[in-house]
């Protein structure tokens, strides 16, 4: 099972306008094919159709942990494109057409279906599909495939930061490029640990570091790309540092297992309310009526 904390991996940047454009090209980290959906739905089947989890243990407990993180990468990458929609329509009566710059957007239907909100289709508005999820049954198949779908996300997040100069989705990119990196190194450690073959020796992919990105850099400072987390407080999922463990082998930091979640995060926005998409659609009188409600006594 899982459990939720309200907060966000990290802090995006308050700003008071968005882009609504950049909103459309970031949906491809949510819902591409090498989107933060596939990467969650990959782990998650694979951790569930696991065979051998006693056998295979630290091999399991790196797929099952790493799913566990790759909810709240979906979390802060809709947020990032809650963000970014910011300030793109106004109050007004029906008339003023006061959804009118919506029909200039490259992704309109976030205007029609989803109250200017994330929803999990890629950059061109197609749908995330269960087709991108590989779940052979094959331990080395099934590394092989996460290591190849993290290095394509990679590239993907490092060319949307190409696309953008906006603080937070930048901000979003940068922790990403890093803690994507780290999975990366964590899935060519298991592939060596379950083979002998070193393909970490081919990092980085595409051949560019992490430094090179400024809202990148701070992060890898800080460590972000040295460690790994359980996720968890009871115990569960701590055989990964049998995976785990030795020098980053780009950097030759010291590769640590931390239980629980990372200390450092950030608090989830309160979306603006939007009359004029009629989200969340409660007045006045009708929030009165169901404060009223909600301390009744039973």
């Amino acid at each position: 099972m899982f459990q939720r904390v309200n907060r966000l991996a990290i802090e995006l940047p308050e700003v008071e306008y968005g882009d609504v454009n950049a909103a459309s090209a970031v949906q491809e980290l949510l819902g591409g094919k090498f989107g933060e959906m596939s990467t969650l739905n990959n782990y998650m089947y694979q951790s569930f159709n696991f065979r051998g989890k006693v056998k295979l243990k630290p091999f399991y407990d790196l797929i099952a942990s790493i799913t566990a993180e790759e909810f709240g990468h979906v979390e802060l990458v809709a947020t990032t494109i809650n963000l970014l929609n910011k300030g793109a329509s106004f109050p007004g009566a029906p008339d003023l057409a006061p959804l009118q710059n919506g029909k200039n957007m490259r992704n309109a239907k976030a205007f029609i279906a989803t109250a200017q909100t994330s929803s999990p289709h890629d950059s061109m508005g197609l749908p995330w599909t269960g087709e991108n999820v590989f779940t052979s049954g094959n331990l080395v198949l099934d590394l092989l495939h996460n290591f190849f779908l993290e290095c394509g996300a990679r590239t993907h997040k490092m060319r949307v930061y190409e696309m953008t100069d906006h603080p937070v989705a930048r901000e979003m990119i940068g922790y990403l490029l890093v803690r994507g990196g780290t999975h990366i190194v964590a899935y060519a450690k298991a592939i060596e640990m379950a083979t002998g073959v070193d393909v970490g020796k081919m990092l980085p992919i595409p051949n560019l570091d992490n430094r090179v990105f400024d809202a990148a850099r701070k992060y890898e400072d800080r460590g972000y790309g040295n460690v790994l987390f359980t996720w968890n407080y009871v115990g569960d999922y701590t055989d990964i540092n049998k995976i785990w463990k030795g020098p980053h082998p780009q950097t030759g930091a010291k590769l640590i297992v931390k239980e629980g979640i990372p200390e450092d995060s950030g608090k989830v926005p309160n979306l603006d309310e939007l009359p004029e998409e009629f989200a969340p659609g409660i007045g006045p009188e009708e929030f009165q009526a169901i404060a009223k409600r909600l301390l009744a006594k039973m």
